[in-house]
């Protein structure tokens, strides 16, 4: 083999070698961010709790082993843990542990369709009532502003923990457990406490590191990402059709998966589109569930161009979520216009025991069952109340 030829091999080898196996990219964090290594001081933080009081690292300077858990209001497996948690300050009380939560996020960073598991977005105000409500015997600090304090540990996600021995070295970091179910059944390894029955022990941790799973840290900069998709939200198309009682009691039956809330209105009735916005809002917030709004228009069928013109303005739009199912039940959207001239069938598809007027509302779980009905303008609140309540804020397992 010549010079030439042997010179035209060794560069062809690196393409002809098997190709290495791409690792996963991280995703990208903000200015700041860093990642405690097992090993490395506490870092120090001076933060508000719903207390009204500051606190610091020296608040628990007498702790043999300090736990500080990265929660969160808005998600549903933070929202799972916190009954474990809850057991953790319970069972270990005057045996050397504490424990204290931070909410890591930027409220002003949260889509509305991230909130579909919860009552409150991760504002201060909402902590407090979150909190509350959840009976937490913990305290729960607010980093949300600056996020100053969850750049230091390296918070990646709510629900994320670090454990810290009594001269404040991190010995254990990661998740909770390995299930995102509220149900501890579920739970088939619970590493932060083998961790703390290790150390209180004076053994070692079986495993220091884990990785953390929930939802990721929202850091102030997604704000822009927010502002993108509003704007995507707010250009969306609206297809509208027309639909007679036999299609609407198709609907009705709801053979799905699917929460179906149906709202019954008119682009000339006052109070419809005084709370329409209302109904826009929980159509975005469950967005992301098995939920979906289909809206019934009373309009003249004539006049279909001008409801088409209304729900777009207001952003009815389908999200992204529903697309596939509607596809498959050979449906383009969920809006509708009444094309019979008699309300009476509608009343008979839909619900015998509205009254008539309108607006009128009726959520329906899958089978058909009845979750909230109320004729008049409703409070946006409770009706989205009322559909947590039956939807659950957790993940369920299959």
């Amino acid at each position: 083999m010549n010079k030439f030829a042997l010179t035209l091999l060794a560069a062809l080898l690196p393409a002809l070698s098997p190709a290495e196996t791409p690792k996963a990219k991280k995703p990208a964090m903000p200015e700041g961010f860093h990642e405690l290594k097992i090993g490395d001081a506490a870092p120090d933080f001076d933060l508000i709790g719903i207390d009204e009081e500051k606190h610091t690292l020296k608040n628990y300077e007498d702790a043999d082993l300090l736990m500080v858990a990265f929660l969160s209001n808005h998600c549903p497996t933070s929202q799972a843990v916190e009954g474990r948690i809850k057991k953790l300050v319970k069972e270990f009380k005057g045996k050397g542990l504490k424990v204290v939560a931070i909410n890591p996020n930027d409220p002003a960073a949260l889509r509305p369709d991230e909130l579909g598991y919860s009552k409150y977005n991760d504002s201060f105000p909402e902590m407090k009532l979150h909190a509350k409500e959840q009976g937490f015997t913990f305290p729960y600090l607010y980093d949300g502003d600056t996020q100053k304090t969850a750049l230091a540990y390296g918070c990646l996600a709510t629900p994320h923990v670090f454990l810290f021995d009594k001269e404040r070295k991190l010995r254990y970091q990661g998740r909770l457990d390995d299930s995102r179910y509220a149900d501890e059944a579920t739970v088939t390894a619970p590493d932060a406490r083998n961790a703390i029955e290790a150390l209180l022990a004076g053994k070692a941790v079986p495993v220091e590191v884990t990785k953390p799973h929930g939802c990721s840290t929202k850091w102030i900069d997604k704000r822009k990402q927010l502002a993108a998709d509003n704007e995507k939200w707010e250009k969306g198309e609206v297809e509208v059709e027309l639909i007679d009682s036999k299609g609407i009691a198709a609907l009705r039956k709801n053979d799905t998966k699917k929460v179906r809330m149906f709202n019954v209105w008119a682009t000339w009735c006052g109070p419809c589109v005084e709370e329409f916005p209302q109904l826009v809002a929980t159509s975005r917030k469950f967005g992301l569930r098995d939920f979906e709004f289909i809206s019934i228009s009373m309009d003249d069928p004539q006049t279909i161009h001008e409801v088409k013109e209304f729900l777009e303005k207001h952003n009815a739009v389908v999200p992204e979520k529903l697309k596939p199912s509607l596809k498959a039940e050979g449906r383009k959207g969920n809006a509708y216009v009444f094309n019979e001239a008699s309300q009476d069938g509608l009343i008979k598809a839909l619900d015998p025991e509205w009254p008539g007027p309108i607006p009128h509302t009726l959520v329906v779980a899958p089978g058909g069952e009845v979750i909230f009905r109320h004729n008049g303008p409703i409070d946006g609140d409770e009706l989205r109340a009322k559909i947590l309540e039956h939807m659950g804020r957790f993940y369920k397992p299959e």
